[in-house]
């Protein structure tokens, strides 16, 4: 291990990228504590905490700069939906199929496709979010508020929502730039550094729960016990996230044994998963926020709660159903049996004891299959876990948004840990040339 450091700390390439890396992240931070003009902060805070969930899953993904009202409320968000919606147009629209299939030419068009779908729904999301805020009252500040015609209201609501598009599509760019010039992928490691942020606050919620506002004894044991629960949730992580099963080839022109395989991740659908079925239950009870009901457990409020909310039995199996869902859907998606099967024919490799071909196509599809099963296993484990230890340990609704065992968050900061790492082993370990005569 202390070689790999010496390494890293030994390339003056690799260093360079990391002090990019590192500078772009500390530009992203500053930004998020810059609050659009003219808004009143007070009114989100008041939002978020008669809201769904999915407000404060956009709020833990940018670093909380969503409830500071910043410019980069949204961060990279928008860009992370249009590259899902792409990659889901590319199997209805041909054009789009084509573009997946023309090499760099075709990655080209595809991304600046993203970039411009990710530009207008971040207009649409800024306008959205700031036109619901406003229903709970102005979202104007108050010296502004006594200035304006109620008819002009909506031209500071539309700069407001450029504002913050501009937010968005400056953090697009700086993830961009680290994933040319920096280290690990750019989009990413934003959404890793808005996600770390929140883990002081969660030392310090537990902290303040069981050892500065608790009762000792049986407290401490508690803290300790959390403690202990949430760094073996994070090696269970580490250890599912590397864990790959290897499909052996063998090519026809090559005698012996050979060593080439097809890496298959256990967790091929990665976070996107949960993602989605958090995104699909959480719109509607974002809605209710949206109608300013004060009630939610009467009414088409309460009724939406009970269906919704993946705290209530009918939302809990509908949360656990949806993960199910696109996890295979995600998996074969992401991996094309029958693709698999045509480049191991025109690269003239087979499987051995598989007939090159249809035999081989469902091979993989039945292995591809065997594999999501174990990996929806576990996301759905992961997924779960927050919301049983919130019951367990009795976390306040405040206390179970900050105190996050398991989870999506934790999903990303180790599958983007272990990419990162993996990278800069790989380009540390790069042998430079600098001539002949040196």
């Amino acid at each position: 291990m202390w070689l790999r450091i010496k390494r890293v700390l030994s390339n003056k390439t690799v260093m360079l990228r990391l002090a990019i890396t590192l500078l772009i992240l500390l530009v992203v931070r500053i930004a998020s504590h810059i609050t659009v003009p003219l808004f009143n902060t007070d009114a989100i805070v008041a939002f978020m905490q008669s809201s769904g969930s999915f407000v404060a899953i956009l709020n833990n993904f940018s670093g909380q700069s969503l409830q500071r009202f910043s410019i980069m409320s949204l961060g990279i968000t928008p860009y992370i939906t249009a590259s899902i919606a792409v990659q889901l147009l590319q199997m209805v629209i041909p054009t789009l199929k084509e573009w997946s299939e023309q090499g760099e030419t075709g990655k080209f068009k595809t991304n600046q496709l993203t970039r411009y779908l990710a530009v207008a729904l971040a207009f649409i999301q800024g306008l959205a979010l700031i036109i619901g805020i406003s229903v709970n009252g102005s979202v104007l500040i108050p010296s502004l508020e006594a200035a304006v015609v109620e008819q002009y209201r909506y031209f500071f609501y539309i700069y407001m929502a450029l504002v913050i598009t501009g937010g968005s599509a400056l953090a697009i760019w700086l993830a961009d730039i680290i994933t040319k010039k920096g280290v690990g992928n750019g989009t990413s490691l934003l959404i890793v550094a808005g996600i770390m942020t929140s883990l002081p606050t969660m030392m310090t919620t537990l902290w303040s729960k069981y050892i500065t506002n608790g009762n000792g004894g049986w407290d401490i044991v508690y803290y300790i016990i959390i403690l202990l629960l949430y760094f073996g949730i994070l090696l269970g992580v580490v250890y599912m996230q590397i864990s790959t099963r290897k499909i052996p080839i063998q090519y026809a022109n090559r005698q012996g044994k050979s060593d080439s395989n097809i890496p298959m991740k256990l967790n091929s659908g990665g976070v996107i998963p949960v993602i989605f079925a958090q995104t699909i239950l959480s719109i509607p009870l974002s809605i209710v926020g949206f109608a300013a009901s004060s009630n939610t457990s009467t009414g088409l409020a309460g009724w939406l709660n009970s269906i919704f909310s993946y705290r209530e039995p009918i939302g809990f199996i509908l949360y656990v159903l949806l993960i199910v869902i696109f996890s295979f859907f995600y998996s074969f998606l992401t991996i094309n049996p029958e693709k698999i099967s045509n480049n191991l024919s025109k690269s003239n490799a087979y499987v051995p004891g598989i007939r090159p071909g249809q035999d081989t196509q469902d091979y993989i599809a039945k292995l591809l299959f065997k594999i999501t099963v174990i990996g929806t296993v576990y996301l759905v484990v992961l997924a779960v876990i927050p919301i049983f230890t919130s019951i367990i340990f009795g976390f306040t609704g405040t206390e179970a948004q900050a105190i996050t065992l398991g989870g999506t968050s934790l999903l990303i900061i180790v599958g983007v840990a272990i990419e990162t790492t993996q990278q800069v082993e790989t380009d540390a370990s790069q042998t430079e040339y600098s001539g002949i005569f040196k």
